[in-house]
């Protein structure tokens, strides 16, 4: 009796341990795996997010950055083409008298407007104000083109150029904070603007002028950095419907920096005729 009893105890035991652990000798088969399983995915599931939005900033980047860079190459090209278009005495009437004061005024107006279309989300208008800008900044460089040799100009514009892209890329890569810099530097053009408005109507003075050069220079060379970081950190903002006034904005903030940049160094290297 007790050998039937022994026996029927070992064969529930084969059986239990055959049930749970089979051959394997873990119990619950199949279920750490399962389990392991649940948990791997779990966490592989996170990678299709995190490519989503690394494609998504990539494209964006591509449209932000990319563009403003292209349209700013576009409004030079404009520049260019008024500048060597335009009769450069026409462009003297322009700047005597009166009108020199409603081209200067009507320029910084089409500034505030391009800034209140780029605030409303108006592509089209932050696009014509601006092709408008710089068919007008064409027009005024007509007259250097007339007072300073051409050989000369096409040196400062080769100058100006590579300054401008090694200040663009580092402003692009670099991961300082360019911030505290651009504020400052904002503050020093306002000063750079108020310096300049004084020495045209009192001073007069030719030192006073190449002084002035050299620190608007420093000024729209650092401003170059600190608008390229701005652009790039503008790709966080952008989406399908503002893409296009952002890179206008980038691009009109470029296009200054590289013009005024062009236009101080014309005075301390441009040989005049």
């Amino acid at each position: 009796m007790d050998n039937n009893y022994q026996n029927q105890y070992n064969g529930y035991q084969n059986s239990y341990q055959d049930s749970y652990q089979g051959n394997t000798g873990n119990s619950f088969p199949g279920w750490e795996d399962q389990n392991y399983d649940m948990m791997q995915g779990g966490f592989e599931a996170e990678e299709p997010v995190k490519k989503t939005l690394a494609d998504f900033k990539s494209i964006m980047y591509e449209e932000v950055v990319v563009k403003s860079y292209l349209f700013m190459v576009a409004a030079l090209l404009i520049t260019a083409f008024a500048a060597f278009t335009v009769s450069p005495y026409a462009a003297i009437k322009m700047l005597t008298g009166y009108n020199f004061y409603l081209l200067m005024f009507g320029e910084l107006g089409i500034v505030f407007a391009s800034n209140w279309a780029i605030s409303k989300n108006n592509a089209v208008l932050a696009g014509i104000l601006y092709t408008i800008y710089a068919y007008l900044t064409g027009v005024l460089l007509s007259v250097i083109c007339m007072i300073y040799t051409g050989s000369s100009l096409v040196k400062v514009f080769l100058l100006t150029a590579g300054m401008f892209l090694i200040m663009a890329v580092y402003g692009l890569v670099t991961k300082k904070d360019l911030t505290k810099m651009g504020n400052i530097l904002i503050m020093a053009l306002w000063g750079l603007i108020l310096a300049t408005v004084f020495n045209m109507f009192i001073f007069r003075g030719s030192m006073v002028d190449f002084a002035l050069s050299i620190v608007g220079v420093l000024i729209f060379t650092g401003l170059t950095a600190y608008d390229s970081q701005k652009i790039k950190e503008n790709v966080y903002m952008a989406n399908d419907s503002n893409v296009l006034c952002l890179s206008l904005m980038g691009a009109f903030e470029l296009y200054l920096d590289f013009v005024n940049l062009f236009l101080k160094l014309v005075r301390l290297f441009g040989k005049k005729k």
